[in-house]
Parts: structure tokens; sequence; C-alpha cells
């Protein structure tokens, strides 16, 4: 019985991609080394976790008790309306 694996195998297969890369980098043998060197520029760089921390620590809010809860308009507290449910018509 010939096991899936052996019989899928294409030992001689390229792809296209693979072939494209491979002429790309024959005809430019620095540009392995020019991608290195372009990607220290913007994200091999050492972690400032102290200057993270204290900027995730001035980004904090409090946490509302009841989050979906609208908070009172100023004029609401201010008329005393703001204890009765919104939509709410006080009787005169």
């Amino acid at each position: 019985m010939i096991s899936l694996a052996r019989f899928f195998r294409r030992p001689d297969y390229r792809s296209e991609v693979t072939q494209f890369i491979d002429q790309m980098k024959a005809d430019a043998p620095t540009l392995e080394s020019r991608q290195r060197a372009g990607r220290a520029l913007l994200w091999d760089k050492p972690a400032q976790l102290a200057e993270q921390r204290e900027g995730n620590a001035l980004g904090q809010l409090a946490q509302p008790a009841y989050v979906y809860q609208n908070e009172p308009s100023k004029a609401r507290l201010q008329s005393g309306a703001a204890s009765q449910p919104a939509g709410y018509i006080v009787p005169q």
C-alpha cells in the first residue's frame, strides 16, 4: 500500500513564486541584507516598558458599575429630574 504522503509528493516541483524569489535573490545578492537593515530601522528595537506602563496608567478610566447606562446630563442633574427615568414627565 502506498502512503498518501508519498503518492502526492512532488520533489521536483517548484512554484512560480519560489522560482521568482530565487531568481530575484540571484540577481540582487545584497537584497536580503538590505531587507534586514530596513526592518531594523522600524521594528527591531528594544521595548520601552517603563514608558508603556506610564502611558497605559494615564489612559485608564474608572469602569462604571453598569457600563450600558448613560450618564445623566448636567441639566437633568440641576433640575432634580436625574432620579426619574428617561422620558418620565413630572406632573405639574
